[in-house]
């Protein structure tokens, strides 16, 4: 892929704007620009990036994530888990500009940095974040498409954000080479918390030397979670005291 003249100076290390960026980002290219020198610069100094990674922050991390929107079907609300450096959630927003997205995230210094990055790339009116863990969050916190990055297997993941998931809604995982073994060893836990179809789908085919898999379940119904969920064993809690 080539890079393109974007008018704004790389970062050391950081590579020149790949055309595929504009492709994915439309008028947003500005803000994707930014998002990766942040990402390049504080992002890596306050250790929300390894430093290695500064020189394909495109490919493998702003564009692996961006590509995905082309499976979230037009939802106008995504929540984003793990957030850490803002992938996919960030990216999601910027190459998604309908769609609201909250960020969870448990760690304050990756919070903090999070909230710095929403507010310099005018992102306030429809990204949020929100310091949590997943399973902590209230029950009213649901929305169509959960995403997660990086974050654990699914058989671990499942249970953390498939209850966060509105009744119809997806799942998406972002996942490698790994993901079909990993249906397969989670199918139990899926089917449990109310999961349907599970597809695996690579996402950017004609925009990435390599494609973004992913794994999208469709959440057919609540599931049988009850006192047993992370969400129930919290209300049981709360009831003891």
């Amino acid at each position: 892929m080539t890079g393109v003249d974007s008018g704004v100076p790389s970062e050391e290390g950081l590579a020149p704007t790949p055309e595929a960026a504009v492709r994915v980002f439309g008028e947003l290219l500005p803000q994707a620009e930014r998002f990766a020198e942040l990402l390049a610069t504080s992002g890596a100094q306050r250790g929300l990036i390894g430093p290695r990674e500064v020189p394909r922050l495109w490919d493998r991390h702003v564009l692996n994530c961006a590509v995905v929107a082309d499976v979230l079907d037009g939802a106008d609300h995504v929540l984003d888990v793990g957030s850490g450096a803002g992938l996919p959630g960030i990216a999601l927003a910027l190459a998604a500009p309908d769609t609201r997205v909250t960020l969870v995230e448990p760690m304050l210094r990756r919070t903090v940095w999070l909230e710095e990055v929403v507010q310099e790339l005018d992102l306030t009116d429809r990204v949020t974040v929100i310091r949590s863990r997943a399973e902590n969050l209230p029950s009213d916190v649901t929305a169509p498409v959960v995403t997660a990055r990086a974050v654990a297997r699914l058989s671990t993941l499942a249970p953390w954000c498939l209850p966060l998931v509105d009744v119809g809604g997806r799942m998406i995982a972002l996942k490698g080479s790994s993901a079909p073994q990993e249906v397969e060893e989670a199918a139990g836990v899926l089917q449990r918390l109310g999961g349907g179809a599970v597809d695996v789908v690579d996402c950017g085919q004609e925009l990435l030397d390599v494609p973004t898999t992913v794994v999208v379940v469709t959440k057919e119904n609540a599931g049988r979670q009850g006192p047993s969920g992370a969400r129930g064993r919290r209300r049981r809690n709360k009831e003891k005291r």
